[in-house]
């Protein structure tokens, strides 16, 4: 099984699963840029999910969901203030063109999500937003977790709902014992794996 993503902007990805039957886009920023990429790839969108609420990952979900008349699954509905304030978060960014929204299903710890033929388990996991979620298939090993951890770095901690701490807690007692074996892909830059995370990334060797 292969997986394959498109970079179309640095806030936007599409992912697609082949050998498949359902396709999936994960963050949405630039709902005209998604569109191009979906009839480029000729892909067909089953859903749209959301790791997380901020600016940089939701400011077209709204206008992609009416476009392509699927349905929104996530984030946690701890990020539910920041899909409250789409609108005047753009506006401090000057992004405009956005709606504020409500996902048509929250999503919690322990719950699952499909595509496709394929199960995707939720974890919660708090700490670069209150409502961040990691999506996580057993059988292919293969993670998407957002702004949570990066390679060779984690998600900021500086906006407001952010900690530090509650991060760390979240990568080291939710994503490490997924397996060292466990790939991922995440909200900014190249996937890597846990094992690799574990062993090198300074903030979570103790480095930083």
């Amino acid at each position: 099984m292969e997986h394959t993503g498109i970079k179309l902007h640095r806030q936007t990805k599409v992912t697609k699963v082949e050998g498949e039957p359902g396709n999936l886009t994960i963050h949405t920023n630039d709902g005209e840029k998604i569109q191009a990429a979906i009839k480029q790839t000729n892909v067909t969108v089953e859903k749209i999910w959301l790791t997380h609420g901020h600016i940089d990952h939701v400011g077209g979900a709204a206008e992609l969901r009416d476009a392509l008349g699927v349905k929104i699954e996530g984030p946690h509905i701890a990020d539910k203030y920041l899909l409250e304030n789409v609108v005047s978060s753009g506006e401090r960014f000057g992004m405009t063109g956005m709606r504020n929204f409500g996902p048509d299903r929250w999503l919690d710890e322990g719950e699952q999500v499909f595509v496709g033929e394929l199960t995707f388990d939720i974890l919660h996991c708090p700490g670069h937003s209150p409502g961040s979620i990691a999506f996580f298939n057993k059988e292919l090993r293969f993670a998407h977790v957002g702004d949570v951890l990066f390679n060779g770095s984690v998600g900021r901690t500086d906006l407001p709902g952010g900690s530090h701490a509650t991060l760390i807690n979240s990568i080291t007692k939710k994503l490490l014992p997924l397996g060292d074996d466990v790939g991922f892909i995440c909200g900014h830059g190249a996937g890597s794996s846990f094992g690799q995370e574990r062993m090198t990334n300074p903030f979570l060797t103790g480095e930083m």
